[in-house]
């Protein structure tokens, strides 16, 4: 699908492709190292099924080393799950994810993407701004494990228009 290059060391470059079944091992490791309340395989593979939605993965050397998962819902494009390797986080891999996931998704007429991110995630809370994306609230009390808050961010319609 996209190559992009990492940030972090000049030369290489990580593939961000589809989704496939037999990737789901590889991300339950990255999910469980990324996630408290991590997704459970069964979850991975329900929405792999989805017909209305992206699963991308970001391929270094035949390893995985992130991830993303969002669903169509109605006009809405919901970011559902993603994470990098806690030992390639900062080099790039997120953002060429979710760059990857607009490409796709301003396809088709949709009204905006959004996401939820814990409210302590500031590296996360960083990135999704500068790719467009805005507060628009908070769920008290969303994250199980802990009671965290969450920010919904939302980035409308398409590029240039949030």
């Amino acid at each position: 699908m996209t190559t992009e290059p990492s940030r972090a060391r000049p030369g290489l470059r990580v593939e961000i492709r589809p989704m496939r079944r037999g990737d789901v091992v590889q991300v339950l490791g990255i999910e469980r190292r990324s996630h408290a309340t991590p997704w459970s395989e069964s979850m991975f593979v329900s929405e792999l099924g989805r017909r209305d939605g992206i699963a991308l993965i970001a391929i270094d050397q035949g390893q995985a080393v992130g991830y993303v998962m969002v669903a169509r819902q109605v006009e809405v494009w919901h970011v559902l799950n993603v994470a990098v390797h806690p030992e390639r986080r900062g080099e790039g891999i997120g953002e060429s994810l979710m760059t990857a996931v607009f490409d796709i998704g301003d396809r088709r007429d949709h009204r905006g993407y959004t996401l939820e991110v814990r409210v302590s995630n500031a590296q996360a809370i960083r990135l999704y701004r500068r790719l467009g994306f805005a507060d628009h609230g908070v769920r008290p009390r969303y994250y199980s494990d802990n009671g965290e808050d969450a920010l919904i961010m939302w980035r409308l319609g398409h590029p240039g228009e949030a």
